[in-house]
């Protein structure tokens, strides 16, 4: 945790802003025109949104600084390679071959310069780092023997991103976050988890993760029946659909969906089981930074979806997650928010929630959730309120927490936005966002989702919120 009143203004930045703009001039103008102090580096990612320029600009257009230009990215890592700490995996080749990056390391680039301005540096790393829809995600991975990590779906085939349970692909994220709290004078390190776990999967109409023979074998030795539980599946994705197809149930899609799980326990028990394996990799990491350095702080940005979405919520309370870190990120993208809501629900309402209207269910649905925002019908184009969304998910999160990790709240600037009747991030959003976060006692925020995507324009609204609270 931060020592009592320490500041924490942070800004998420892509590799290639330190190439379009210079490191000294960018970091200048971080601290005289918005008051960041911190740095959270995207060091290894084959999504643009992560390690590239603006992905929206065909909607959105350019930016008001950068290099107004697509940027054909191949991504990896865009720092130094270690042999010798990934002898422990056969995924070893992965380094950034982006022609403007290559042989480049971007934390030696940054960490003197920083230093001298007494910036702090977080290097920022997202699971999954690919095939990521809505991400700019690469689409060919040329990383030697990933194909050999995969997910094994229920039926069998080779999925589309690595196994978290896979020895080769989790010692690979060891080896990853060894390599930067021994080699760097950094600060810490941001781990985001944005997983799908096997119900949330089916729900979303793909097929369940994980069967391959690692999965197995963790579960069989945890005295679970992965035949059992694999009959159990079938029957509810074969449910699943036929709901989304439009079948007709003689008790309609709802009450079919729990008979489903009634006769299925199996399924809540892989359910946890997977969800506790992901967790488990959290934890890992927060050991293992630890170890190397126990002043390092780890820290968790947090998907939106978990305030989303009431499975995620009751799966991922924020009192367990402050166990393995010292602070916490909750992603809340204002003007981005009322479209990954509507997203969300409409999904939902394909399958198990197809027999409700829903904007009558809205209202229920916010209650439950904990949120006062805009009918369904006006939420893609009004977005969420700083001073209810912003101010409320902090709020969660700070009783959550419950003194045992500090609040750093996700503000989204220029989120890329998927439609032109999204709303449109201003200077006024975000300075709201800011202000909402201190009163609803968060100790820091973080401009998200990455630099190379917002408006300075709209930053200027954040230092306005700064200079209020006395904290630039």
């Amino acid at each position: 945790m931060a020592k009592k009143d320490e500041k924490f203004v942070g800004m998420q930045i892509s590799p290639i802003s330190f190439m379009d703009e210079g490191v000294e001039n960018m970091l200048d103008m971080f601290q005289s025109r918005i008051g960041v102090n911190t740095l959270l580096v995207g060091t290894i990612s084959w999504l643009g949104l992560k390690v590239g320029r603006r992905i929206s600009w065909e909607l959105e257009g350019w930016p008001d600084h950068g290099v107004p230009e697509p940027y054909k990215l191949l991504g990896g890592s865009y720092i130094k390679h270690r042999p010798e700490f990934y002898k422990n995996t056969i995924i070893d080749d992965f380094r950034a071959k982006d022609k403007e990056l290559e042989c480049k390391d971007v934390l030696e680039m940054i960490i003197p310069e920083a230093r001298k301005r007494g910036m702090k540096i977080i290097p920022e790393v997202m699971e999954p780092l690919f095939n990521y829809a809505g991400h700019g995600g690469v689409n060919n991975i040329g990383i030697p023997n990933m194909p050999q990590c995969l997910e094994v779906d229920l039926f069998n085939r080779f999925s589309n991103e690595p196994c978290i349970n896979n020895p080769d692909y989790r010692n690979w994220w060891y080896s990853i976050i060894e390599d930067y709290a021994r080699n760097y004078d950094i600060d810490g390190v941001m781990w985001c988890n944005e997983r799908r776990s096997p119900l949330d999967n089916l729900l979303w109409g793909a097929s369940p993760n994980c069967f391959c023979k690692h999965c197995r074998h963790e579960a069989m030795e945890r005295g679970i029946d992965v035949d059992r539980v694999m009959i159990a599946f079938k029957e509810l994705y074969e449910y699943a659909q036929k709901a989304r197809a439009g079948a007709e149930f003689v008790d309609g899609a709802m009450v079919e969906f729990l008979r489903v799980m009634y006769r299925n326990p199996e399924i809540m028990v892989w359910e946890k089981y997977w969800v506790e394996r992901n967790k488990d990799m959290d934890r890992e990491l927060y050991g293992i930074v630890k170890w190397v350095n126990p002043n390092l702080s780890f820290g968790l940005n947090v998907w939106n979806r978990n305030h989303f979405n009431l499975l995620r919520k009751a799966q991922w309370p924020w009192e367990e997650m402050a166990d393995w870190a010292d602070w916490v990120k909750p992603i809340t993208y204002q003007h981005q928010a009322g479209g990954i809501y509507v997203k969300e629900m409409d999904n939902l309402h394909k399958s198990v929630l197809r027999d409700l209207d829903p904007q009558n269910l809205t209202p229920i649905m916010y209650d439950l959730l904990g949120l006062k925002e805009a009918p369904y019908d006006k939420l893609v184009a009004a977005g969420m309120d700083p001073d209810t969304y912003v101010y409320g998910q902090c709020a969660d999160a700070v009783r959550g927490v419950n003194g045992k990790a500090d609040v750093y709240m996700g503000i989204g600037v220029d989120a890329p936005r998927s439609s032109a009747d999204m709303a449109v991030c201003t200077p006024d959003i975000v300075r709201r966002s800011v202000l909402a976060t201190y009163r609803a006692g968060g100790k820091g925020v973080v401009f998200s989702p990455s630099y190379a995507g917002m408006n300075l324009t709209n930053l200027d609204g954040a230092a306005e919120a700064l200079k209020e609270l006395g904290l630039f």
